[in-house]
């Protein structure tokens, strides 16, 4: 992957204790300049000065006024949920996602403390700055009676694609519905927003959808604000993507334009996790002029938890968007490396997400926009994006979460990624903290076993549970403990 790396040209703070709280309505940006800690580690500072500069700018221009409450925009429209499987076989990627997450936000009233905001669709001249004509021709056409008897063979054509009658106008609702958000919190009007849009995005290509995706709204309504706005003043872009599945399409949309820093944390598995590419490693940075601000953070394996995801954010992310200092960040918020989730076969929790993001609220003036990306526990998403819900319209929240430290393979990981990028990123030179306590790396046979059990979670018949007593019963012969 290195050596691919030289080569390719052809791509377009709070310790993690359990029972801390964390106080989410004081925003870092409204008080103090944020403090790079991880999990049992001594807080490696940000350069001196530069947390006071950015306190001053956040004091004079916050997107929301000290004390006043955050005006939060959320967007959820069920037209989006026209798009589905042809005849009804069952998919990870499906309209309940969108709904049970509603019902979750109803539950708790949340919502209601939202501001309400309305799908538009897209037009075709914002989805063209990053898809080429026929990708849009595709997708505009599809669910017309033209393709009634070939539209199955189409999808076929493409890596993890299903189309419908529905399809059209659920992807260029998606694409429209997060370039509207994100024009709104641009523009002041809200603090931040949530929009809750299928098809996702992330893995979309510039000429093809794949993955689930169809469009790449988050690219889309990235160049919106870039090109077409520029006089909302935004110039500089923070894009982060947790979702557990590496960000391919937005990657390469950006891999040379530096107003733009892309971050992706997402498993690699050595390049055999989905979308099993090469450039999702941490050594492909950037090219030309975006060198340097293409960020990969590439777990070796499954399991990783809270305390993961923390250290990554405090040894790496956050340095270096304390440096980078963007205008807004746009979050491709896929909920598939939550806990129990089908596809991820990782452990955040809800409170988890919570903590994430709040770390994230310090920059930009707390202007975020989150864009639901994967995640397919219907329980899992529902309670982690309630979760963050609720950060972003100020509540304070309490990590409950158990106290884990980060895996041997995270501490390795990270020291990679910091000096691939220390050239570029001064603040990355620093020492990591020594005598961390790590955990192991999982074993095969935990994987094995935790890959079974959330493959089940998903296809749970009584036959399937009299297959898996049994399957523990020989394995337990081998490591008791499991």
């Amino acid at each position: 992957a290195q050596a691919q790396a030289r080569t390719h040209k052809t791509r377009g703070s709070t310790n993690l204790r359990g029972n801390q709280p964390v106080q989410s309505s004081r925003l870092p940006h409204r008080d103090a300049p944020p403090q790079f800690s991880t999990p049992l580690c001594p807080p490696v500072s940000p350069p001196p000065g530069r947390g006071d500069r950015r306190r001053r700018m956040a004091a004079a221009g916050a997107a929301t006024p000290v004390g006043a409450a955050p005006r939060v925009g959320l967007l959820y429209d069920d037209r989006m949920c026209a798009h589905a499987t042809p005849d009804g076989e069952k998919h990870p990627e499906n309209p309940e996602r969108l709904r049970a997450i509603r019902r979750k936000l109803d539950a708790e009233g949340v919502a209601s403390r939202c501001v309400d905001m309305k799908a538009k669709e897209a037009k075709e001249k914002y989805i063209a700055s990053v898809h080429t004509p026929n990708h849009i021709k595709l997708i505009r056409d599809i669910s017309s009676k033209e393709y009634d008897y070939r539209r199955n063979k189409t999808a076929r054509k493409f890596n993890s694609i299903y189309f419908n009658e529905g399809s059209s106008e659920s992807a260029f609702l998606a694409a429209g519905s997060v370039i509207e958000v994100a024009e709104k919190v641009a523009a002041g009007e809200l603090s931040s927003a949530i929009a809750l849009v299928r098809p996702p995005g992330h893995h979309a290509e510039h000429n093809e959808p794949m993955g689930f995706c169809l469009f790449n709204n988050v690219a889309i309504a990235a160049n919106y604000l870039l090109n077409e706005r520029p006089d909302l003043g935004i110039n500089k872009i923070l894009i982060v993507d947790w979702d557990v599945h590496h960000g391919n399409g937005t990657q390469k949309m950006f891999y040379s334009d530096p107003r733009v820093l892309f971050f992706s944390v997402h498993r690699f598995d050595y390049g055999s996790f989905y979308p099993c590419e090469g450039d999702a490693s941490h050594c492909f940075i950037g090219e030309g002029a975006g060198e340097g601000y293409n960020i990969n953070v590439p777990w070796e394996h499954g399991k990783c938890s809270d305390a993961d995801y923390v250290a990554a954010w405090d040894h790496v992310l956050l340095p270096i968007a304390e440096a980078f200092d963007p205008d807004i960040i746009l979050l491709s918020a896929g909920f598939d490396a939550a806990m129990g989730d089908p596809l991820g076969g990782c452990c955040i929790t809800p409170d988890g997400y919570a903590l994430l993001l709040t770390k994230l609220l310090g920059f930009a003036k707390g202007r975020i926009v989150m864009a639901l990306e994967g995640g397919y526990n219907l329980k899992s998403i529902a309670n982690s994006l309630c979760a963050c819900t609720k950060v972003l319209l100020g509540d304070n929240f309490t990590y409950n979460s158990p106290r884990m430290q980060p895996f041997e393979s995270t501490w390795r990981v990270i020291q990679m990624v910091r000096d691939e990028l220390k050239a570029y990123w001064p603040v990355l030179s620093s020492k990591l903290p020594d005598n961390v306590p790590l955990r192991s790396a999982p074993s095969y046979i935990e994987m094995w076993i935790a890959s079974f059990q959330i493959y089940l979670l998903g296809n749970l018949t009584p036959s399937s549970l009299t297959f898996y007593r049994h399957a523990i019963s020989i394995v337990a012969v081998f490591k008791p403990h499991s």
